[in-house]
């Protein structure tokens, strides 16, 4: 047991080293946009790129993940993440960044959904809700100490980020090489694939709905994160700073939900149960946002909705890990794809609509929602018995 959970809290790790990296780079983009003379096109490109090139290797890698083995697609994803970091660091043209965010769209995808599997891999159907709260904790995690962190490294040098993230992707490959162990797989009763391409995935009953509220649920908080900083400042007079503790309170408290509450609410209320809540909840006060003359309502509302997402997200992962079989790396695979898709395309839609009017991406945003959490309550609640297959402890 205590080999294992150090194996289980090591590839959760390893996300979070990914996302921490991530994040430090965050606060000098400006800083290198000036610097290269970049465009704000070039800037929104450096975005798009990753987000492509994850979408399109995502479905492939956890293919490889399903027949290679979790192990050596962490491994690698790892060591693409820091070479991709390095060339960043380096990278005085802008088809080098570039190349650089390609490589780091394949690395998320090889990382993301081998982490996930894995995970699911080496616990117990019981299990599953509270480590899935955790690789959610880990992304949320990186993403919030990420830029704090990269804002203090910063001051030794406008691309030190870059170089740090690059020798801590570096570690986490290391240690993956050495410390992990490639998982047995498990199959309990009630799961819904054994074998099958991820075209017979997708159209798996089990699995259709879940893959279209992945793509509205990333769809919808892409397009509510993306503006708003910007809607803050323009219908609420909010300062930068006052934007950044808000995001990081509310990240922050999300956080805490994740890692001490989420086992407890899924056990309460079953991973659909609180899916549909989430829903409810985001689409409501993405709404309140959008017609409230109060900047207090505005912080509570933005709150509420980070806590929804981040709730959101691990209990999907959670309900397809527990049906996913032996093809636990290409369901998570799809689950990354279709993440990708919203990523791509919320911040499109949500700027066009800004344009437009700056209410209308909360208002479009907050219909879809709802639509989704009504059709959320036609989604049926299948068991799934645990028939307790524990693996052997190395």
């Amino acid at each position: 047991m205590k080999n294992r959970n150090r194996m289980l809290y090591l590839a959760i790790m390893n996300l979070f080293i990914v996302f921490l990296g991530t994040g430090l780079v965050i606060p000098v983009m400006p800083m290198l946009q000036e610097s290269m003379h970049l465009t704000g096109t070039t800037m929104g490109l450096l975005v798009s790129v990753f987000a492509i090139f994850q979408l399109v290797a995502s479905p492939i890698t956890g293919i490889i993940s399903d027949k290679f083995g979790r192990k050596k697609l962490i491994a690698i994803g790892m060591a693409i993440f820091s070479i991709s970091e390095l060339i960043f660091g380096l990278g005085h043209t802008v088809s080098w960044l570039y190349f650089s965010r390609a490589l780091g769209g394949i690395a998320a995808a090889l990382i993301m959904p081998s982490v996930t599997a894995y995970v699911a891999d080496v616990t117990t159907i019981e299990e599953r809700p509270k480590s899935m709260g955790l690789v959610s904790a880990a992304i949320s995690g990186g993403f919030i100490i990420g830029p704090g962190l990269g804002g203090f490294i910063a001051n030794f040098g406008m691309r030190v980020p870059f170089f740090v993230a690059s020798f801590i992707g570096l570690v986490g490959c290391i240690l993956a090489i050495l410390i992990l162990k490639e998982p047995e797989k498990k199959v309990v009763h009630g799961q819904s694939v054994e074998k099958g391409s991820f075209m017979e995935v997708i159209k798996n009953p089990a699995f259709t709905f879940p893959f279209v509220v992945i793509l509205i649920s990333s769809f919808g908080l892409q397009a509510f994160e993306s503006i708003y900083s910007i809607m803050a400042v323009i219908n609420f007079g909010f300062s930068t700073t006052e934007i950044a503790m808000i995001i990081t309170v509310s990240g922050s408290l999300a956080l805490v939900f994740q890692i001490v509450f989420f086992d407890g609410i899924i056990k309460l209320l079953g991973e659909v149960g609180l899916i549909r809540i989430s829903f409810f909840a985001s689409a409501i006060f993405v709404g309140v946002i959008a017609i409230t003359e109060s900047n207090w309502v505005v912080i509570l509302s933005t709150f509420i909705v980070f806590l929804a997402f981040d709730l959101l997200r691990p209990a999907i992962t959670t309900y397809l890990s527990k049906r996913a079989g032996t093809m636990q790396g290409t369901v998570n695979g799809l689950n990354s794809t279709f993440t990708s898709f919203g990523n791509i395309f919320g911040p499109m839609v949500a700027g066009s609509l800004f344009d437009i009017n700056h209410f209308y991406p909360y208002y479009v945003s907050a219909i879809i929602l709802l639509i989704t959490a009504f059709l959320s309550l036609l989604w049926k609640k299948d068991v799934i018995v645990s028939e307790t297959v524990l693996q052997e402890e190395g």
